[in-house]
Formats: C-alpha cells, structure tokens, sequence
C-alpha cells in the first residue's frame, strides 16, 4: 500500500511538474514582442510619419494610411507643410470615445494642391491588398484582419480599417460632406466600430498615446471644452520627412506576414501564462493591437 501511495504521489508530482512547465514554456505577447527578431520588424517610411509636438511638451508619431485614404491623407500632409497644424489645438476629449483637434484658423486660404471636397475614402478594392484573416468571427464585418498591416474588415469585395483604439480619423459634418483634413480625431477608449466605412481613416498613433489618455476630459457636449482656456495648444505638427536627420523620429511595426506576428496572435486569442485560469480561445480584431516600437 505504502509503495502504492509512492507511486501514486510521484506520478502526480510528474504531472504537476509537467503542467508548470508548460505553462512556463508559454510566453506572453509582451514577451513574443520583447524578444522579436529584427526581421520581424519593418522601419516606417519618414513620408509616412507625421509628430506632433504640444505646447506642454507632449509629443505624439502618427502613421499615415495613404493606401487607404490617399486624398484625405495628402490634405493632412500639405496643412502639415503649411504649418496649418502650429497653434491649433485640441478642443474634444469625450470619456471613452475620441480626441478630436484643430488646425490654427479654418477659415485660412487652403495650401496648394488642397482638395476642399475629397471622395468619401471609407473603404477601397480588396484587390492588390494583402488581407491576413483573424480567424474569429466579428459582429461588424463578414470577415475581419489584417489589410497591409492594418486592423480591417472586408466583405470580400472591399477593405477598410478599423475604428480600434488609437485610431485617427477625420471629422466632418453630416453627410455628403466627408470632411477636408482640417479637424482630426483620435480614437481613446473602446473600439467604435459602428464608425468602420462612415469616416476617412488617415492614421494610427504609433507613439504617444498616453498623452491623449492623460488629458482632462471636456464638460461640454460630446466632450468638446466649453472655454477656449481649457484648449491644449499645439506647438507643431510635422511630417517627419521635412524634418532635419538628427530629429527625425525612427518608428518601427511589426510584420503581419512574419511568423513572430502570428505567435503573437495565438498569445492574444489563447493566453496559457500562469496568471490565466481559462484560456479565452478566441479575440476581437481590436485586441490585437500591431506593436509597434520607437529606435532611438
């Protein structure tokens, strides 16, 4: 009996031992993206980064989307060239929703080469785009993954981005208009994917983020400050480009073809770490943030 029980025991022990181990052997996506291969990383272009740098110090890279937006996008870039973005400020922040600014003064002459009444650039041809599927179902398009390297839906027949956190966006008035470029926005809290195909997406925040999540949230409707006072002055907004060498910011976002990326997702969709009783099996497109990285 007594041997019985030893036996009993160690086997127990082994599988106990067995189950840690693997657990142990799980990395976390944090971890996946610590110890990603340089291979697994693809540098921005500087024509594709725009930095914002706030009158208090606060400094934001956004990634431009031109393949999905491409008038909307060259809007941005030529106010960007035209300093239209210095002394603008932020005048939204609604809880859980968008941070949304402004250029210094809307009524200025338009740069040359604006268009005033860009198409409405909601969604594009699937066409010619390389479409990683998520793999699980989602409640706002018969498909969802990633387009480029982007959060997207598709019906099969077009493709859009998403409206997931960090997200920026232009404002506009009640339809036809689709918005020029002047006032943009910054998705800040849960995903508001009703947005997908109704706004211009022209961007994602790769670096700064928390500064947006910091700000003091607006009182008057739909967030916006209801005293010019409460507005957050912007110092500049620059595509990187333009900038000297030495000041440039150098961004990285990992590749959504690269083997590291799809390890990356199986860790999102299924964490096995210890901290975690049941594994969720399953993951909404907006949870699986692409990482990005600043290289200094």
């Amino acid at each position: 009996m007594h041997s019985f029980s030893m036996r009993l025991n160690h086997a127990v022990l082994a599988f106990l031992l067995s189950n840690v181990a693997a657990h142990a052997a799980a990395p976390t996506p944090a971890e996946i993206v610590a110890h990603a291969p340089d291979s697994a990383w693809r540098t921005v272009a500087p024509e594709r980064l725009l930095q914002m740098v706030m009158a208090d110090g606060g400094r934001v890279v956004i990634e431009l989307a031109p393949d999905f937006a491409p008038v909307h996008v060259a809007n941005v870039v030529r106010l960007a060239q035209a300093h239209a973005w210095d002394g603008g400020a932020i005048t939204r922040v609604q809880d859980d929703y968008v941070v949304q600014w402004r250029v210094r003064d809307e009524k200025t002459a338009s740069p040359k080469g604006f268009v005033e009444q860009p198409p409405a650039e909601y969604d594009r041809p699937l066409a010619g785009v390389a479409f990683r599927p998520l793999g699980y179902p989602d409640p706002y398009a018969p498909q969802a993954g990633l387009a480029a390297g982007w959060a997207a839906g598709s019906d099969g027949a077009r493709v859009w981005p998403a409206q997931c956190y960090g997200t920026v966006g232009v404002g506009r008035e009640m339809p036809p208009d689709t918005g020029d470029g002047r006032e943009l926005y910054v998705v800040n809290g849960e995903a508001p994917r009703q947005l997908d195909r109704n706004l211009a997406v022209v961007g994602r925040v790769l670096v700064g983020m928390e500064y947006f999540g910091a700000l003091r949230r607006g009182t008057g409707a739909l967030g916006f400050y209801t005293d010019a006072h409460q507005d957050v002055p912007i110092k500049s907004m620059t595509l990187a480009a333009d900038l000297p060498q030495a000041a440039r910011p150098h961004v990285q976002t990992m590749r959504t073809d690269s083997p590291t990326f799809a390890a990356y997702l199986d860790a999102r969709a299924a964490r096995t770490d210890p901290f975690f009783v049941r594994a969720a099996h399953g993951v909404a497109l907006c949870n699986v943030p692409v990482p990005s990285r600043e290289v200094r």
